[in-house]
């Protein structure tokens, strides 16, 4: 009996401002007692080390008595972005055709609590996220995703060097992907979009950091970003192109 053939299609995923329609690293600050930071914590961000910073608030947030069930209910009850549980519907039912992963700077115990209360966890092959995890006093702790040479992008994350590595890694086991979907919405997905070739489509979410770099570099170099480009307002933009395609082929 022969295996069975690999997936055609791989769909990368976002979370933040893409899944959900927050930034999760906001959000959490509703867990805090009085739902703000000090300003001499907010005071400390660093352009390109925004993971060093959310170890710190959440040491902060640790020192006020913020527990894992307080951070469960925080992330839980992001709202999903508009059309985003009609694009997991239509991927549910079609989970043969698409190999689904998500590359997100926020951290794992976040996206994974959100993902399952959406009940859409189970879509996803892998998830590449900040490790975090509790510590023994209870603290929500956050480690960086790894460490990359790309100028472009936060110390602790390359989405471009994670999309990259992964593509190596199922074609090392035979599985080679006939396109390939980038839903996202900051300026670090737009360094793992240049990845893709004419073939693939990119999904911006319309008017966020992710398009207007795209439409930039069009500007000064036309032709230099490959993809096609759907902007989206609503996921279910996504479902319509991903219906299309699949009605043609």
């Amino acid at each position: 009996m022969s295996a069975a053939p690999p997936r055609k299609y791989l769909l990368t995923f976002d979370f933040d401002e893409t899944i959900v329609n927050e930034n999760s690293d906001d959000s959490v600050i509703r867990a805090a007692p009085s739902q703000e930071l000090p300003e001499w914590l907010r005071q400390t961000i660093q352009d390109g080390f925004y993971n060093e910073y959310m170890q710190r608030v959440f040491e902060y947030l640790g020192e006020k008595g913020v527990r894992m069930q307080d951070y469960k209910t925080v992330y839980e009850n992001i709202p999903l972005s508009p059309g985003m549980m009609e694009l997991f519907g239509f991927l549910a039912k079609n989970q043969e055709l698409f190999e689904i992963i998500l590359i997100s700077d926020a951290n794992m115990f976040g996206i994974e609590s959100s993902l399952r209360s959406a009940g859409s966890f189970s879509l996803f092959r892998k998830i590449f996220s900040n490790p975090s995890n509790f510590d023994n006093r209870g603290y929500l702790t956050l480690a960086p995703y790894h460490s990359h040479s790309c100028p472009q992008c936060p110390a602790n994350m390359c989405k471009r060097k994670i999309l990259s590595e992964y593509l190596s890694e199922r074609s090392q086991q035979g599985v080679k992907f006939e396109k390939l979907f980038y839903v996202g919405d900051g300026a670090n997905d737009f360094c793992p979009s240049i990845l893709l070739t004419s073939t693939d489509v990119a999904f911006p979410r319309k008017n966020y950091p992710m398009h207007k770099m795209g439409q930039k570099m069009e500007e000064k170099q036309p032709g230099a970003y490959q993809a096609k480009v759907v902007a989206w307002d609503s996921a279910e933009t996504i479902v319509q192109y991903l219906q299309g395609l699949l009605k043609r082929t």
